[in-house]
């Protein structure tokens, strides 16, 4: 065994053993888990709350606003000066000057309130349009739990296709050392050569490799499931053993415009693509309430002191205190184009939703009929290839009977093994193609995913 192989054998190992004594998931819960861990959802579900605070704040916005104010200052002058003490002598007069620091403290307080009566209606259209973005988010969050859905189906198909190639590998496997085991007694006999002998041992190496590559595959598509699910290393992890019947791969194949109209209805992405049109229009309402006049009242109490007037504090508040009420109108006249320009980018955005519904739509439509398609293809191939594993399977059991008495040459029989190896592997796959395409269709249509 060369180095490359050794280190081959030594990653099947280290892969299969991720799998040992590993608790077993059915899908449900592998999405369940998925629904609360993954990150992205988590991600999106602040956002949901961050769309909520922000409906709550402009909610609030229709009540008064009320502020209170209180300040307290200290002036001082540390090199005030003042004349005194004239003191007059023989040559006249002279003034002695005199330094003085001089501090005075004083405070003011205030009550103000703030109450808009009316500006076009703009408040009540932003809280309508902020649950229209909650809704948005809302959707947002189940458009990525949706595409999650699809990738931990995908891989979880994936892992019991591979599952069932395993098995027929290793029937395969059996049929060529029953083969090499028949071909050794044909050499101690002289009916067979060691030359024909070594290219059955070489089948059955080929067998085990397959096998061993199957093994692998499952590990790697389990592998790849478990960090979906944001999964920690250490933690053991398997999938449930889930029969897929021929059956299944045959059921009808359900209506692409039928699929197509639930779809309309029940896709998040189209249902956000259409409620990004109405938010376009409340943005166009917003904008236009800029041009009309707007209604605010205000009103407010307010006093205050100032020391060094030989007044108390308190008797200062009651002299000082004021009372103050308004009403005023704001008529905007000229706003340097601001609020035109408002409307027409609100407009913009308008049709610019408007060609995302449409594109929306149109990729829905898309693939959903991609999808039928598939499983339309997949199910006839299976057929197919269903009828072709019968008759692979007729020919070698024929090739095998007369080989063993010396009536077929190695050649044929081992091109019969791989001819029957290679229509049951393009049937199981079929099968397997089949029955996702079958389930994506029908989710789309509104069903939840399930095998």
């Amino acid at each position: 065994m060369n180095k490359s192989t050794k280190w081959f054998f030594c990653l099947v190992m280290l892969m299969l053993s991720l799998g040992a004594n590993a608790d077993t998931w059915t899908l449900q819960q592998c999405i369940d888990y998925a629904t609360e861990h993954n990150i992205d959802l988590q991600k999106n579900r602040i956002s949901e709350q961050d769309a909520q605070s922000t409906l709550a704040q402009d909610k609030a916005a229709l009540f008064p606003s009320l502020s209170a104010s209180m300040s307290q200052n200290i002036n001082n002058r540390p090199w005030s000066s003042s004349n005194n003490n004239v003191i007059t002598d023989g040559a006249g007069n002279m003034t002695v000057s005199s330094s003085t620091s001089s501090t005075s403290y004083n405070g003011n307080y205030g009550l103000n309130l703030g109450y808009t009566l009316w500006n076009g209606g703009k408040r009540t259209k932003t809280i309508e349009q902020q649950k229209m973005y909650v809704e948005k988010a809302q959707l947002t969050t189940q458009e990525t739990l949706n595409k999650l859905k699809q990738q931990i189906v995908l891989l979880y198909v994936e892992i019991l296709y591979a599952r069932e190639a395993i098995e027929v590998n290793k029937n395969t496997l059996k049929v060529a050392q029953a083969q090499r085991d028949r071909a050794a007694q044909m050499v101690k006999v002289g009916s067979l050569s060691k030359a024909d002998l070594s290219q059955l041992e070489a089948q059955v190496a080929q067998g085990e490799y397959d096998v061993t590559t199957a093994e692998v595959a499952v590990s790697r598509y389990k592998l790849d499931l478990k960090q979906l699910l944001e999964l920690d290393s250490d933690v053991d992890f398997d999938v449930a053993t889930t029969t897929i019947t021929d059956e299944q791969a045959l059921q009808a194949v359900p209506n692409a415009d039928e699929i197509y109209q639930a779809a309309l209805i029940s896709r998040p992405e189209i249902r956000g693509s259409q409620l990004s049109v109405d938010i376009a229009d409340k943005q166009i309402a917003i904008a236009k309430a800029g041009k009309l006049p707007s209604v605010s009242l205000s009103a407010g109490i307010g006093t205050s002191n100032m020391s060094g007037t030989g007044t108390s504090v308190f008797k200062q508040w009651k002299n000082s205190w004021s009372n103050s009420a308004g009403l005023n109108v704001q008529v905007p006249i000229f706003s340097q184009r601001q609020n035109r320009t408002a409307v027409e980018r609100a407009e913009l955005q308008k049709q610019t939703a408007q060609l995302e519904v449409e594109g929306q739509q149109r990729q829905l439509r898309n693939t959903i009929d991609g999808y039928w398609l598939d499983a339309t293809s997949s199910q006839a191939q299976f057929r197919s290839a269903s009828a072709n594993v019968q008759y692979m399977q007729t020919s070698f059991d024929l090739l095998s009977e007369q080989f063993n008495v010396g009536l077929k040459n190695l050649v044929e029989l081992m091109d019969g093994k791989n001819n029957l190896l290679k229509a049951q592997q393009t049937a199981l796959q079929a099968k397997y193609t089949s029955v996702y395409d079958q389930q994506l269709l029908k989710y789309y249509g509104g069903e939840e995913f399930k095998l």
